[in-house]
C-alpha cells in the first residue's frame, strides 16, 4: 500500500504568487516524498481564517499526517487563527522581516498584496505591450513584426515556443515572436528564407522525439502529426537546419518554461536585442 500524501496549504491573503513559488520550491526539495498541494487565496480576514484553519485540521486528521502550511497573511489575528490548526504553519515574513528591520533600521508597514502591485507604470505598461506581442506573432503568421522582435524562437510544433514567449514577455517585458518549422520547412536543407534577415535573433527550441510523440497524442492521437516516426524525422530535421545555420538550440525535454526562459535571456542580453 503506497503511503499517504502529506497534505500541504499555500495560504495567500492575496492572489497567492508568492507563497505558491516558495512553497512548491521548497517541497521539490524532496522528490521521493508525495505532498497534497492546496493553494487558498484571499485569507485575508478572520471569518476565512477560521474557515482555512477548519479545513487543515481536518486534512490532518484524514490523512493521519500533520499538514504543512506555508502563509504569507500580514494581519496578525488570521495568523493567530491559522496557527490554531495544528499544523506545521511556516511563515517567511515572519522569517525575514525582523532581521531586515534591524539590518535597515527602519519599520516595514505590511499590506496585502504589495508583493505584486504595480511599481513601475512604465515597466508595467512594456510588459503589457510585450504579451500583445507574443500573441500578434505567435505560431509564424506573420514575419512582419519580426524587426522589433527582442527573440525569434524557432522549432517543431509543440516544443514549448508559445508558452515561453508568454512567459518572457509578462516576467521580463522582452518582445518575443514564435515561428513554426512547417512540413515544407524540414524538406529544405536550409533555413527558411523568410527566417534568413532575423538569423541574430533566433533561438531554436528542440526536444526528445519520444517526448514530443507523447505530447503531441494527448493533442491528436493515433494521428500521423503524433506518430513516432514522423516526430524523429522532424526533430532530426529541424535540429540539422538550425545547427547548420548556426542558431542557438536547447534541448527542452525536461525543462520548465521557466527553465527554459531564463536560458535564453543570457543569450538575448549578449546578442543586444533587450531594448
Amino acid at each position: 500500500m503506497a503511503n499517504p500524501s502529506r497534505p500541504v496549504f499555500l495560504v495567500s491573503d492575496s492572489t497567492g504568487i508568492t507563497v505558491e513559488t516558495l512553497g512548491q520550491s521548497l517541497l521539490h526539495q524532496f522528490p521521493e516524498l508525495a505532498f497534497e498541494v492546496h493553494v487558498l487565496r484571499y485569507v485575508n480576514d478572520a471569518q476565512k481564517a477560521r474557515a482555512a484553519r477548519d479545513r487543515i485540521r481536518a486534512a490532518g486528521e484524514e490523512s493521519g499526517l500533520r499538514p504543512i502550511v506555508f502563509s504569507t497573511l500580514i494581519e496578525a489575528e488570521p495568523r493567530a487563527i491559522l496557527a490554531e490548526s495544528g499544523a506545521l504553519c511556516l511563515d517567511p515574513f515572519a522569517t525575514f522581516l525582523p532581521a531586515l528591520q534591524q539590518e535597515l533600521h527602519a519599520r516595514p508597514h505590511p499590506a496585502a498584496g504589495r508583493t505584486h502591485g504595480v511599481i513601475d507604470d512604465d515597466d508595467y505598461t512594456a510588459r503589457i505591450e510585450a504579451v500583445n506581442f507574443a500573441l500578434q506573432n505567435d505560431d509564424g503568421v506573420s514575419t512582419r513584426h519580426y524587426p522589433e522582435a527582442d527573440v525569434v524562437l524557432v522549432g517543431v510544433s509543440r516544443t514549448g515556443k508559445t508558452p515561453t514567449c508568454l512567459y518572457l514577455a509578462l516576467h521580463y517585458g522582452l518582445r518575443a515572436a514564435n515561428h513554426p518549422l512547417a512540413e515544407e520547412d524540414l524538406d529544405g536543407e536550409r533555413l527558411p528564407a523568410e527566417l534568413r534577415p532575423f538569423r541574430d535573433k533566433l533561438f531554436g527550441l528542440t526536444i526528445a522525439p519520444e517526448r514530443l510523440h507523447r505530447i503531441r497524442s494527448q493533442r491528436r492521437p493515433g494521428s500521423d502529426y503524433a506518430s513516432l516516426a514522423r516526430c524523429r524525422h522532424e526533430v532530426g530535421q529541424a535540429e540539422a537546419i538550425l545547427r547548420a545555420a548556426g542558431v542557438p538550440l536547447l534541448d527542452t525535454t525536461s525543462m520548465s518554461v521557466e527553465e527554459i526562459a531564463t536560458t535564453i535571456i543570457p543569450n538575448v542580453e549578449e546578442r543586444g536585442h533587450v531594448k
